[in-house]
């Protein structure tokens, strides 16, 4: 019964969090993904961006006998970008700070995969934010230099 209620509630979570894959912007990358992840990091870094988690989910399942392909997601932001966006509707920390989902597809290629920071518009009402317009252009020039 309660295997039943959690697999229900996974599944119903995406709708609740007003989660899309409409919204989703994946971009090819030339290496694998952890030269790809390795690569982003050192340029969120490098821009004075903090990041906030490094998470490798196929290290994740192999610890508990299972497999996927190789796909890490780093979390970062700007502490100061975020706090525009958030002070517009708080809930938007939901999906904040940033994240990059780098994976492996069943073809072997490498693909760096993120929300499109305009989605939270739609998904919050938070109008006119420039700080999301900022996001949306940074994310692009960041993981566009990660997959080169």
């Amino acid at each position: 019964m309660i295997k039943k209620g959690l697999l229900g509630l996974f599944l119903l979570l995406p709708l609740a969090l007003n989660v899309s894959a409409a919204d989703l912007v994946r971009k090819a990358s030339t290496h694998d993904v952890k030269e790809t992840m390795d690569k982003l990091e050192q340029i969120v870094k490098k821009k004075g961006l903090t990041v906030f988690a490094r998470v490798d989910h196929a290290a994740g399942a192999k610890k508990v006998g299972m497999t996927l392909p190789d796909a890490e997601v780093l979390i970062f932001g700007s502490p100061k970008m975020g706090t525009l966006i958030m002070q517009s509707d708080i809930r938007t920390g939901l999906d904040l700070p940033l994240r990059v989902l780098v994976y492996q597809d069943a073809d072997g290629k490498t693909w760096i995969t993120y929300h499109n920071p305009q989605s939270l518009k739609e998904s919050y009402g938070v109008g006119k934010v420039k700080a999301l317009n900022k996001a949306e252009g940074a994310l692009d020039k960041l993981t566009s230099a990660a997959a080169k």
